[in-house]
Formats: structure tokens, sequence, C-alpha cells
């Protein structure tokens, strides 16, 4: 066996030679003697390659699953925060009353797609004696639209029926009192207490809810409410003065970017601009906090994998010491030798991750069906909605994740070849040939 060629053996049909013979025939020997160990003839797999194979499968299954259902939270989050606040905030700290002065110094920024004011707090909400504390925050109907997608939110009712004898409600609250469209609700502000401490009596407002909306995150939709501008400065007693300016920003314009040359126009100015990002720093150096622990975790299982390849690996070479000296004494390298059965571990590495690819996407495209049965067999939906704040698992798909699981899967298998490697290449053929 001389030369890096396989012995020229044909299969002829119809006079013509068949591609796989071809593909053989120009492979080099130690390759193909790396495959038919994988792959012996007359069977798909060797048991060997079966479970090597399938344990790389399903620690990158894993990983992927995990590293992509991560990046789906922390990219839902950030959608459902900019959406519904807008991407950068302007506030003072206390009421803004020249609102409207740094609204018309911002519209000749080209990066600013469109502002709107707002004000926000906290009430006491009422309806058939079931009370709530829901966030409310008001909103100017005419710039709202512009800025927060609600049209899209809403489940019943139009933007434009909202009034100052309106509200609306976010789902989860409307069904833990009891309310819908068209229902009546009183209104208690904190300027009830003021003016009891002045021997006077603010009775409570009764407002009709014109619509009910739903933003797919838990925050929001269990306990939230919207109400016109000029609603929610009488019953704060603000004059003409709001919270803040919500600002939503063009396609590819970086937030932080510009928040901080925005601040430096304003430093002369008791007004900051906040992004979106700043206000749930916590929460998202937590998600990737959690994304980088589950991946360190994770990838313990594509080593034990990694492990368990060269355990067989290394069996393959101690039953095979006679073939291997053969090999040598026909007149092969031992380089190729080691080659041979480090390539192996490549074989499984590549065709691992592949599958590994491949059942990753499924099971993400299905994760909603199977976790609404375990839910409902174990009867958790409320808790599920009520710690990880969504309905659905959300995903997103990274490339560069995909790239480094496979390209760190394969590493491993390949080191994982390498021990055994080493070995069958160090076998003198003298010592294996007489080896029992």
């Amino acid at each position: 066996m001389k030369g890096n060629k396989t012995p020229r053996s044909y299969s002829i049909l119809n006079g013509h030679v068949l591609p796989a013979d071809i593909i053989i025939f120009l492979m080099p020997w130690y390759l193909y003697h790396a495959l038919k160990q994988l792959f012996p003839s007359g069977r798909f797999f060797s048991f060997f390659s079966c479970v090597s194979i399938i344990g790389v499968t399903l620690g990158v299954m894993v990983l992927l699953i995990v590293q992509s259902v991560m990046n789906g939270f922390g990219h839902e989050i950030r959608k459902k925060v900019a959406d519904f606040n807008g991407d950068v905030r302007i506030m003072n700290g206390g009421i803004m009353y020249n609102w409207k002065e740094v609204r018309d110094d911002l519209e000749s920024n080209p990066a600013v797609k469109a502002m709107a004011p707002y004000a926000g707090g906290v009430l006491m909400l009422q309806h058939r004696r079931i009370p709530a504390f829901p966030i409310v925050k008001g909103v100017d109907i005419l710039t709202e639209g512009d800025v927060v997608p609600m049209r899209d939110y809403l489940q019943s009712g139009k933007l434009e029926d909202l009034d100052d004898d309106g509200i609306f409600l976010s789902i989860g609250l409307a069904q833990s009192i009891g309310a819908y469209e068209g229902s009546r609700v009183e209104v208690y502000t904190p300027l009830m207490l003021e003016r009891m401490q002045r021997d006077e009596i603010l009775l409570p407002r009764e407002l009709t809810v014109r619509g009910i909306y739903k933003t797919g995150y838990g925050t929001y939709d269990t306990n939230t409410i919207v109400v016109t501008l000029r609603l929610m400065q009488e019953l704060w007693s603000l004059g003409n003065g709001v919270h803040g300016i919500s600002v939503k920003l063009d396609e590819g314009v970086d937030v932080d970017t510009f928040t901080a040359n925005l601040n430096k126009e304003l430093v002369d100015s008791p007004a900051r601009a906040v992004s979106w990002i700043e206000t749930n720093r916590d929460l998202l150096f937590i998600l990737q906090l959690e994304k980088t622990v589950m991946f360190f975790i994770i990838i313990f299982i594509i080593i034990v994998a990694s492990f368990s390849i060269a355990i067989a690996l290394t069996m393959s070479v101690v039953r095979k010491t006679r073939e291997i000296g053969l090999l040598v004494a026909m007149g092969a390298r031992p380089s190729k030798v080691a080659v041979g059965f480090m390539t192996q571990g490549v074989v499984i590495g590549l065709v691992g991750a592949i599958l590994g690819v491949g059942g990753a996407l499924v099971a993400l495209h299905f994760r909603n069906d199977v976790v609404r049965a375990l839910a409902k067999i174990t009867e958790s939906e409320a808790a599920f909605l009520r710690f990880y704040q969504f309905a659905d698992i959300p995903v997103y798909y990274l490339i560069s994740d995909f790239v480094l699981v496979v390209v760190f899967t394969i590493i491993l298998t390949t080191l994982a070849g390498l021990i055994p490697a080493l070995k069958a290449g160090r076998l003198k053929p003298a010592d294996a040939l007489r080896s029992e």
C-alpha cells in the first residue's frame, strides 16, 4: 500500500465509472480508512459512530436552544421597552414646563423620527369594588402613535376613541378587575390626600373603558393603563407641564451615541436624556450574564461527549494494533495513520454539529407547543407568565452563536481524536505485529 491513493477498484454501470468510485479513487488512503471505520460496509453507522454523534448532537442542540432563547428574551425586552416608552426619554426629575421649547429644538435633529410628551405615575382604580393600583401613562393622542405602536397593541377599541373621559386598560388588568370595553371605572388620585389635609373633598373620577391593549410583555400587560395627557395633567394637577418627552429614533441610529450627544447639548439645562438601555441596564446585564453562564455550563455536555470519543478511539487503536502495524510495515507513514484516527474525531464533530443545528431549529420551531403542553399538564401557565413576563417563548437567532458553537464543537472533537491518533502514530511495526 504505497502512495496516498486507494486501490483501483471500480464499479462499472453501463460502461461508466460511478461518481462515488471516482471520489474513492481520488481520496487519500488514510481518509478512506477513517471513513470505513466510522461507516463500515453494509451498515450506515457503526455503534461507536452512532453513540458519539448522538452525544455531540444533543450537546449542540441544547447549547443552541439555550443561546437562542436567551437572545430572544433580551431582544423582546429591548423591543417591548423601546416600543412602549420610546428609544430615548428627556426628563428633568420633576415637572417639565418648558417641554415645548425642548421639543422644538429637537425637531431639526435628523436622527429624530418622532417625539411625544407624556406624564406618568401611580393611582388607584376600582371596578365593581375591586381595587387595583396600576401605573398610568398620559399620552398626547396626536403624537403618541408616531412613537408608540399603540394601534398594533389594541385588542379592542381605537386610538382615536380615547378622550378625556376614557381609559385604555392592559389586558391583564382588565381581566383581574373584570372590566371590558364600555365598562365604567373609578379613578382615585394622590391629590385627594392633599385636599383632605385642607379639609376639602375631591370625588373620584369616573371613566369609560375605551379599549383593551396587549403588548405581549407581562410587565406592561398586567398593571398599566393609558389616558390622555390632558386628563393626566388634571388628575395630578400638572397644569401645562409633563414628566418628559419620548423620542423615537430613525433606524440604524445608535441610541447610546445619540443620548450622549444630546446630553452635551442639554448641559446648561436641567433636562437630561436617558436611553432605554440605561433605564434597563441592570436587567440587560442579568440576561447577558445568564446567557454566558448557561453557555459555560452546557458546553460541558460537548466536553463529556468529546471524552467519550477519545475513549472509544483509544480502544479502537488498542483493538487494531496489529492492523496499524501492518499498514506501517507496508509503507504507510505514521503521521498518515495518526491523521486517519484524528479525522474520525473531525467527522464525528462535523456530522454531530450539522445534526445538532438542524435539531435545534426544529425544536425551537415547536417550542411554544411543547411549553404550552407541559404548562397545561403541570398547571403552571400563570407562573410562567408571572416570572418570565412573556406569553410565548421568544427566540432570536444570531449567526455568530451558531458559528461559535459549530467551530468550538469541531475543535473539541478534533482534540478528542488527537490523543489516540498520537498513540497510533507512535506504534512501531515490529511491536504492533507481535501484539496479541
